[in-house]
């Protein structure tokens, strides 16, 4: 029965190829493996690791979909220079690919983590199990910023209706999942099993756990304002856990791309399908940000940045009228970094500095205050990047990000003013408020390309002052978008409704005003004042 398992596990491994233009899927033939070949040295179960870890951030074109074509855009990352389905898509809020990241969480990570941590528990492998665990942590607490409420208690039920956990359940199990991870990883910390199938620190237990606390900080201060009582507790259990935090950038938590291309690189150079965004172009040429060189390449006509020859990037406007794709291609593209670059960060140092520099200012236990949490988040991802300056940026209390203009077109078609009043320097004086938007708009920036905890943090708290979409396709089908609004979500899959429409209806209730638009707030997201 074990070997059919394996087996069938191995099949579960697609390998996604081919970009928007052709979404299909290749199959990988699955190779005869002998029970004694998968039992040695932990095969028969640490071999499905990487693949599914490898899922966490998505493949190539999956990424492109579910990813650059929605959060990047949303947040203001990146844009496309390519008028997709007509110039009408999730860009420009008429929601076109709803599944993808759904699709491949439930058959790449939560299917065959089922059948692995079962294979585990029989061998009593206690930290296999709970590294699978925390994938499905990875994936999950990902997968739930994209549509609310999720399956994930009643996940492999075999009832014909399978029902979606509310939002807080799934963070309560987020939070009980974690507890079971860092009980089980602190009694193994010699423990050397996973060495050989961990692409990302070789086995060490001693930076998983600070992946797992990390992890939990992350979670609580998403929830800080739905659920505060909850959040403080949560978090200072991460601060003060055992194992520490993710707080050096030699410890930053990167996923192994295996043999594929960085997904930035195939989009901007293979495919020429994203550049930097107009909001980068504002936010790091006003702020004469060092790390615009990192990020991007500039560009090869300086009669594209007339306005600041001396930084010579250029964007697009995230949500434009794009009427031609050849139009913007001399745009910034990605930094050349990116075709060589061989994993993708998912927990880095900065972060966890910005985390604490709100808990901080939110008056919860921690050790610095929220200057010094700030100041080493901006350090932190100064020092990642290998970008220069960083004394002099600290200390800019003049520079403010600049208005854009659409130079492809006439008047002010694509122009935004800037709505950044904040300077960088800290100032001790300011209102909470104030401080919070500082630590956000860097924590933004420092966030780069990692766009969905950006997103997030940007619903939660209405920073950094983005601009809003020029262009608004949004309709009736799939929720509309105020033209002084953002997208908040996405709509639960086609197939969902189709195979399982009871627990579609049910976890519809469960939204924050029972609606199934992409306009609905997520639960943590009150829309209320910040303090």
């Amino acid at each position: 029965m074990k070997k059919i398992i394996y087996i069938l596990l191995a099949m579960l491994v697609l390998m996604p190829v081919a970009c928007t233009d052709n979404f299909e899927e290749a199959n990988i033939n699955p190779v005869q493996i002998s029970d004694k070949q998968l039992e040695q040295d932990f095969n028969h179960i640490g071999s499905f690791y990487p693949a599914m870890l490898e899922w966490v951030i998505g493949y190539t074109w999956w990424h492109q979909v579910y990813q650059n074509l929605s959060s990047d855009a949303w947040v203001r990352y990146l844009a496309p220079p390519t008028p997709f389905q007509s110039g009408m898509n999730n860009t420009t809020y008429k929601v076109q690919w709803k599944h993808f990241y759904w699709d491949r969480v439930y058959t790449q990570i939560m299917a065959p983590s089922n059948e692995v941590m079962k294979i585990a528990e029989e061998g009593e492998y206690d930290v296999f199990v709970e590294w699978a665990r925390l994938i499905r942590v990875l994936s999950l607490s990902k997968l739930t910023l994209q549509y609310g409420p999720v399956i994930y208690s009643d996940y492999g039920s075999a009832e014909k209706t399978v029902y979606y956990d509310s939002e807080e359940e799934v963070y309560n199990n987020l939070f009980e999942d974690l507890d079971k991870i860092h009980a089980v990883f602190v009694a193994n910390k010699d423990y050397a099993g996973l060495a050989r199938f961990d692409q990302s620190y070789g086995g060490d237990m001693s930076k998983w756990l600070r992946v797992v606390n990390s992890m939990r900080l992350r979670l609580a201060m998403r929830i800080s304002k739905v659920k505060p009582e909850l959040a403080r507790t949560q978090a200072e259990i991460a601060i003060s856990a055992e194992g520490g935090l993710i707080l050096d950038n030699a410890d930053n938590y990167k996923i192994s791309l295996g043999i594929q291309k960085h997904p930035l690189a195939l989009v901007s150079f293979d495919w020429n399908d994203t550049r930097m965004s107009g909001t980068m172009e504002s936010i790091l040429v006003g702020y004469k940000d060092d790390r615009i060189t990192k990020y991007f390449n500039p560009v090869d006509d300086l009669a594209l940045v007339p306005d600041h020859p001396e930084f010579p990037y250029k964007g697009i406007r995230s949500g434009a009228l794009i009427s031609s794709k050849d139009q913007r291609i001399p745009y910034s593209t990605v930094n050349d970094f990116f075709k060589t670059k061989k994993d993708q960060d998912y927990f880095v140092a900065g972060e966890t500095h910005f985390l604490l520099a709100e808990a901080a200012l939110r008056g919860w236990k921690v050790d610095k205050t929220a200057m010094e949490y700030y100041e080493a988040g901006v350090r932190s991802s100064f020092e990642k990047w290998g970008a220069s300056g960083v004394d002099d940026y600290l200390a800019d209390d003049t520079s403010l990000p600049i208005d854009y203009d659409d130079i492809v077109e006439t008047g002010d078609i694509n122009d935004f003013e800037n709505k950044i009043t904040i300077t960088i320097k800290w100032d001790e004086s300011a209102s909470n408020e104030e401080k919070l938007e500082r630590i956000i708009t860097q924590k933004w920036i420092a966030g780069f390309p990692n766009s969905w905890e950006p997103w997030a943090d940007h619903s939660r708290t209405g920073y950094p002052k983005i601009p809003y979409n020029y262009k608004n396709d949004s309709d009736s089908e799939t929720g509309v978008i105020a033209d002084d609004a953002f997208i908040k979500r996405m709509k639960f899959v086609p197939d969902e409704y189709t195979n399982n429409p009871e627990g579609v209806a049910d976890a519809t209730k469960k939204l924050s005003n029972g609606k199934d638009e992409i306009g609905t707030p997520l639960w943590w997201d009150t829309e209320e004042s910040n303090f």
